[in-house]
């Protein structure tokens, strides 16, 4: 039988394709594991590009924020006009700034107060303002009947070019006792000048002079104007001699020249908060001792229309000594305003009982349950000063701790025991109260040796 007659089984047929399709299966997952593993090349490269493109970017991003400080700010319009607005109203306030100064500076403000009657309108030779405070009553009352009356009254020492009140500021406590005896005693003898914005304090003292020569250069147009304190024996017209000889001088500022070192130690007298703005050698500058000391026109017309941005420091006489070094202000010093001068064609001398000073301290102690405070009365004069008492209402109530040293007389003491204190020394004692109590130098007897 011929072998291609021979029928196919079904069994050769089947095996055959199991072979074709397993064959084609092993094709299929090789293809397979190849795509695959092109697809994670490709996913590695594109990964790495892209990490590499974001630290591109970081980069830029560093150096562009980097250099946009170097580089100049691109303005808007809206920049650029207020840059411009704001250039203009600075040049426009400088100019009205100017403004005002010139028209204070030609006396606008004592014309508008001449309108309102306010000012004499004449012109004087000197204001002499006498600082005084609300337990200043005895002073004044003997300056009244010293060298203010020896030209019978005011009436009449105005009528010669002079100015004098006492310069006096108001209560914590607007309105209180103190200001309602103070405008009791000024209806009675119209010889105040009240500074209603100035507060009465110790604290506040160095300010006061800019309220004062603020205030008299607007009410009244003087050559000169004349700061004194009110335990100053002022020889009136000696004064008067001094600044008719100094007429016509401008940016004058007239005292007793002095300077000194700078008090550190916080609790001493003459204490300087701000001592380290006075250099290493802690030393003050030249400056007119406070006692009294004169300015010219002008200079007290520069502290009024500078009045808001003058520094003033823990004393008057040096906060007035700072602002006229910025100025081109002629210092006078004239040894008739010292502690200490010689008259004329004589070798006498005087001591001014301003320059017997007294400081009070707290020690810390107590007696009795008060307070125990320590005095100091020091004679700063190249004078010695006989029988120096202190005066204060109600001393006679207070407990003396050493009485060898003071000898009590109702309301006054006896310093020293009546013995006396020489030129540049001091003398200590302690009392004990429930609180200080003011101490005013009286009844002086001085000699110079």
């Amino acid at each position: 039988m011929d072998s291609s007659s021979l029928p196919v089984t079904t069994a050769s047929s089947s095996k055959s394709e199991r072979r074709s399709k397993s064959k084609n299966l092993h094709n299929t997952s090789k293809s397979s594991v190849i795509m695959a593993f092109l697809s994670c090349l490709a996913w590695l490269y594109i990964a790495g590009r892209l990490w590499q493109d974001a630290e591109n970017r970081m980069l830029l991003a560093n150096l562009l924020k980097k250099n946009s400080g170097q580089r100049p700010k691109v303005l808007t319009v809206e920049d650029k006009l207020m840059v411009l607005g704001c250039k203009d109203l600075e040049r426009r306030i400088v100019e009205a700034e100017m403004e005002l100064t010139f028209a204070k500076s030609q006396g606008y403000l004592r014309k508008q107060l001449q309108e309102s009657g306010t000012s004499s309108g004449k012109k004087l030779l000197a204001v002499i303002g006498v600082y005084t405070g609300f337990g200043g009553r005895l002073r004044r009352n003997i300056i009244r009947g010293s060298w203010m009356s020896q030209a019978d009254d005011l009436a009449k020492l105005e009528e010669r070019g002079i100015v004098v009140r006492f310069v006096i500021g108001r209560s914590a406590n607007r309105g209180d006792s103190l200001d309602r005896n103070i405008d009791e005693e000024n209806r009675a003898m119209k010889d105040f000048l009240i500074l209603d914005h100035h507060e009465e304090d110790q604290e506040e003292l160095p300010k006061k002079a800019k309220f004062f020569f603020s205030t008299a250069v607007q009410m009244w147009d003087a050559d000169f104007y004349v700061k004194v304190d009110d335990n100053i024996d002022l020889k009136l017209d000696g004064l008067i001699e001094l600044l008719q000889s100094r007429q016509g001088q401008d940016s004058a500022y007239i005292g007793c020249m002095k300077s000194g070192e700078v008090v550190t130690e916080e609790g001493r007298p003459w204490y300087e908060p701000e001592w380290w703005k006075f250099g290493d050698q802690k030393s003050y500058f030249r400056h007119a001792a406070g006692s009294i000391f004169v300015l010219s026109k002008n200079l007290a017309q520069y502290i009024n229309i500078n009045s808001a941005s003058l520094k003033a420091y823990a004393h008057d006489d040096i906060s007035v000594g700072s602002w006229m070094m910025g100025l081109q202000a002629t210092y006078i010093d004239d040894s008739s305003l010292c502690c200490t001068y010689s008259r004329q064609g004589t070798h006498e001398y005087e001591c001014f009982p301003g320059n017997v000073t007294v400081d009070q301290l707290p020690t810390g102690e107590k007696v009795l349950n008060k307070a125990v405070w320590k005095v100091i009365v020091a004679n700063k004069c190249s004078c010695t000063f006989e029988e120096v008492k202190l005066f204060c209402a109600g001393f006679q109530s207070v407990k003396t701790i050493n009485s060898s040293v003071i000898f009590k007389s109702e309301n006054l003491c006896l310093v020293n025991d009546g013995l006396p204190i020489y030129p540049h020394t001091e003398v200590t004692f302690t009392y004990a109260w429930n609180r200080k109590i003011a101490l005013i130098p009286f009844s002086l007897q001085e000699y110079c040796s």
